[in-house]
């Protein structure tokens, strides 16, 4: 981490614009913590303020208009293609699709404070028909908003980030080696999870002939289409 340290010292900006780029395209890298680090190194004068909230900002915008082009241009095709990759099945488009359904485009403010939200926001916007120029307008604020929190936090925290780079380098790979893990169980209880609503979701299912039987039955189901108006269009 000090070697990392160094290196974000000596090219912040661009090393801040790359993790931020990355967690955009939806590469489960988070960019939070390279900002909150980038923050506290503000605060000691190591970096420069405005031009680490730019970079990380401007970087945003390059992987959301390409997620927003291809919801666009194949619409429900990219959306089941997120959520087959998603962590977090059970809420990936149906949340996103109630926040637009509630806020409109005002859900790309705080769609990358969410988990998964930040992935889906940009396709689901483009598959719902918002113009482009709107699309940047509003993804930008919200870019601007979550870098500057977490710069912001980073600044506040200086002393506790200092000392926990501290307590990293007194105790080296041992102290890598426990969050590594930690992050690896929590990745893989999350696969877990997903597996078992799949599987959920195919025990629950019947086929369309099934369904065509039961309707030409003596007694027929009621079926209640619980789609939203986006998936519709």
């Amino acid at each position: 981490m000090p070697d990392f340290t160094l290196l974000l010292a000596s090219h912040g900006p661009w090393i801040i614009a790359i993790a931020v780029a990355l967690d955009q395209l939806g590469i489960p890298i988070p960019s939070a913590p390279t900002l909150m680090l980038a923050g506290s190194m503000i605060a000691s004068g190591e970096l420069s303020g405005p031009a680490t909230l730019a970079a990380a900002t401007l970087a945003a915008l390059p992987p959301d208009l390409l997620w927003f082009e291809l919801g666009r241009r194949r619409g429900q095709s990219v959306l089941g293609l997120l959520c087959r990759i998603s962590i977090e099945p059970d809420s990936c488009v149906r949340t996103t699709r109630e926040s637009f359904e509630k806020r409109g485009p005002g859900t790309l403010l705080f769609a990358k404070f969410v988990p998964g939200l930040q992935t889906v926001a940009p396709p689901l916007a483009g598959a719902g028909g918002m113009g482009i120029g709107r699309f940047l307008a509003f993804d930008a604020v919200g870019a601007l908003i979550y870098n500057l929190t977490f710069l912001a936090a980073g600044y506040g925290l200086r002393t506790q980030i200092e000392g926990f780079l501290a307590l990293l380098s007194a105790f080296g790979t041992r102290l890598v080696t426990v969050i590594l893990a930690s992050l690896v169980v929590w990745i893989g209880w999350k696969f877990f999870q997903r597996r078992r609503f799949l599987r959920q979701l195919r025990i629950a299912r019947i086929d369309v002939g099934t369904l065509g039987s039961m309707l030409a039955s003596d007694e027929p189901p009621i079926v209640y289409d619980l789609r939203d108006r986006l998936s519709l269009e």
